[in-house]
């Protein structure tokens, strides 16, 4: 029998970091394209399907005296659902003015709602305080 030159060993370890790579890259693919779909602040119109998780990116205040706050009048919790919010770790809103805050929602089923956001200090006094902001955005499930 001839020998190639590559021990079998050699050749199982080649093998096994070629099939890493192909599962890594695979991984890559399948989270790029299962990930939640990430709306901005000036995204007024969204549109989702049922079971579908989004993200509205919003401006964050880096010295932590405002907050976002989902604002009266709430969305219909039957065809819109919050489940969470997280600051982005470096990078900034498209802006570019700020870093970033992700607020996570969860479209439950068919249906339309209004999302009022609202980036307040104390959020008692709601939008008259000084520095408040407020988003408003119509969310269509379909």
């Amino acid at each position: 029998m001839e020998s190639s030159g590559i021990s079998r060993g050699a050749r199982a370890l080649v093998i096994g970091v070629a099939i890493a790579t192909l599962v890594v890259a695979v991984h890559s693919v399948i989270s790029q394209l299962s990930a939640p779909k990430v709306f901005d602040a000036d995204d007024t119109e969204i549109a989702v399907r049922a079971g579908d998780r989004f993200s509205v990116r919003v401006e964050d205040d880096p010295a932590g005296r405002y907050h976002w706050i989902i604002a009266p009048p709430r969305p219909d919790p039957g065809v819109l659902e919050a489940t969470g919010a997280r600051r982005a770790t470096g990078g900034a809103t498209p802006s570019g003015t700020g870093p970033a805050r992700y607020l996570d929602f969860e479209a439950v089923r068919a249906g339309r709602t209004d999302l009022r956001l609202l980036r307040c200090r104390s959020c008692a006094t709601g939008a008259e305080e000084p520095g408040a902001r407020t988003l408003n955005f119509r969310v269509t499930v379909g």
